[in-house]
């Protein structure tokens, strides 16, 4: 998905102020927000990919001007509301509640939030990793050439803007995880191998960019495509295009 939260190599932002012993978090509210996230996903409620597409459907401007947990706390509302979990008026009435000093919601309600919806999969909601007990083939070796697919899709995807179309070099397979393009918006589990890919800095950035310097993603194999058989395939083309010169060669002069 294209939006304004694909934030990686953008420019105007300005500098990334740094904060000295930032704390974990800056404020009580915070550390709740964390905390019911972390409960909503036990409770299967939604998944991790869900959360994170909850988050990049936020509108440009509200992001932008959103801390961290507010982004959370604009997230986890919209996903309570549309897994009819709560209402946005009940959603409203618990933040004032809060915010003077009482109790967030009533025993009833607490209790049929730790229950997940009828409509969500009984699939674990965090588990990056399920057990499957069936062998995932690897495609790509240790070492291997590649090139992070130019995918540009409405949906979810783990694959950043700035590494699109760029070749880098597959440094580990971290092993096989659920991926998150149809895990984000409900859809049926789909296991594959992630790979940590090193793209050098320059490949990235432009000759202007320092040399020496390189970046490691984690990219699940469907963004991948082998750099080696791309050169093949180019290769192939090239001969079929030659075989076709000379055969009209021929005719023209046997004409």
């Amino acid at each position: 998905m294209n939006g304004i939260h694909d934030m990686g190599g953008m420019h105007g932002f300005g500098p990334i102020p740094r904060e000295t012993n930032e704390p974990v978090f800056h404020a009580a509210w915070e550390r709740r927000m964390f905390a019911i996230v972390l409960a909503a996903f036990g409770a299967r409620i939604f998944n991790v990919d869900e959360f994170r597409r909850a988050i990049e459907r936020i509108p440009a401007a509200d992001y932008l001007r959103s801390s961290y947990y507010e982004r959370w706390m604009r997230a986890l509302s919209a996903l309570l509301q549309e897994k009819n979990i709560a209402s946005a008026e009940e959603i409203e009435a618990a933040l004032r509640l809060t915010a003077s000093g009482g109790a967030a919601g009533s025993h009833e309600a607490r209790q049929a939030a730790r229950r997940p919806s009828a409509e969500q999969p009984a699939s674990p909601a965090g588990a990056a990793r399920p057990r499957a007990k069936r062998r995932i083939p690897v495609r790509f070796k240790i070492g291997e050439r590649v090139i992070a697919r130019n995918l540009n899709v409405e949906q979810h995807i783990r694959l950043p803007r700035y590494a699109r179309g760029r070749r880098g070099v597959i440094r580990h397979d971290w092993g096989v995880f659920i991926l998150p393009d149809k895990h984000a918006h409900g859809g049926d589990i789909e296991l594959c191998h992630c790979y940590s890919v090193e793209f050098d800095g320059r490949e990235l950035w432009g000759d202007e960019h320092p040399a020496g310097e390189s970046v490691l993603i984690d990219l699940w194999e469907p963004y991948l495509k082998s750099a080696t058989a791309k050169r093949g395939a180019a290769s192939s083309s090239g001969q079929r295009r030659t075989t076709k010169r000379s055969v009209q060669n021929k005719r023209r002069v046997k004409s």
